[in-house]
């Protein structure tokens, strides 16, 4: 069991973000130190939420008092998710790159929050500075179908597993790819190998299972190949998507 820093957006009600991919991360053991950029009541799909986001100078006072502490030293990865602004990421780019000339095994998990169904929900410059500071520097990354097209641009005629092999990182986890009418598919790309995890679309899917699915395949690559992790992964996020049933709030435990 390793110690994990998970930098992303909070929520009271409705697990999203950090309140959906530490669970994950601790179901497996593993020590999580969680850092919000933004606290919100609940997700804004159930209603206008609370909203209080994390100043970049505090960002920076949360990450750095815990590194005077020697916190970060021994920490085997970090996963970043939601991010409130663009500086913010600055932050976390410099945080990163300490991070990295210290330990340069250390796995670190891009969840690129940027978008979906079309369009962008965050600021254009949120999305180029995840794209630009942050991607380069990761191991892992688990775009949805919209993100990965928005960060890699495709060319003529070239598949999801082309994109994602272009796009950088080892690993590629590759969600909400459309396969048929009634079907989506979860891709895992690297290097050499692909697997591909198909269900039938519902009606209701409750709001983070990305973020579930991040925590749970990281959770599990720490100590297993890409593969397996991938399996384990999915098996979990099944398992927590049908103990959601109907609700739009995802079943985390």
């Amino acid at each position: 069991m390793v110690r994990i820093l998970t930098i992303s957006s909070q929520v009271i009600h409705g697990p999203v973000g950090n309140t959906a991919s530490v669970p994950a991360l601790q179901a497996k053991g593993h020590e999580v130190m969680q850092v919000p950029t933004v606290l919100l009541s609940h997700h804004p799909g159930h209603g206008q939420p609370v909203v209080q986001r994390t100043s970049p100078e505090m960002l920076e006072s949360f990450l750095m008092s815990v590194a005077a502490q020697g916190a970060l030293d021994t920490c085997a990865a970090v996963m970043t998710g939601y991010f409130a602004s663009a500086q913010q990421i600055h932050v976390v780019e410099r945080l990163l790159a300490d991070m990295l000339k210290a330990n340069p095994k250390l796995e670190v998990l891009v969840d690129p929050v940027l978008g979906d169904h079309g369009k962008l929900y965050v600021p254009l410059d949120v999305a180029i500075s995840i794209k630009t500071r942050l991607l380069p520097v990761a191991t892992m990354t688990t775009p949805n179908h919209f993100e990965l097209e928005w960060l890699e641009a495709p060319k003529i005629d070239e598949s999801a597993m082309d994109i994602a092999r272009r796009l950088g990182p080892r690993e590629v986890i590759v969600t909400s790819l459309p396969l048929a009418e009634d079907r989506l598919g979860t891709m895992l790309v690297t290097a050499d190998d692909t697997r591909l995890d198909t269900v039938r679309k519902r009606d209701h899917v409750p709001h983070g299972t990305g973020d579930f699915l991040a925590g749970c395949y990281l959770s599990e690559r720490l100590s297993l190949p890409a593969p397996a992790a991938f399996n384990a992964a999915m098996d979990r996020l099944h398992k927590a998507v049908a103990k959601s049933g109907q609700s739009a709030v995802l079943r985390v435990n």
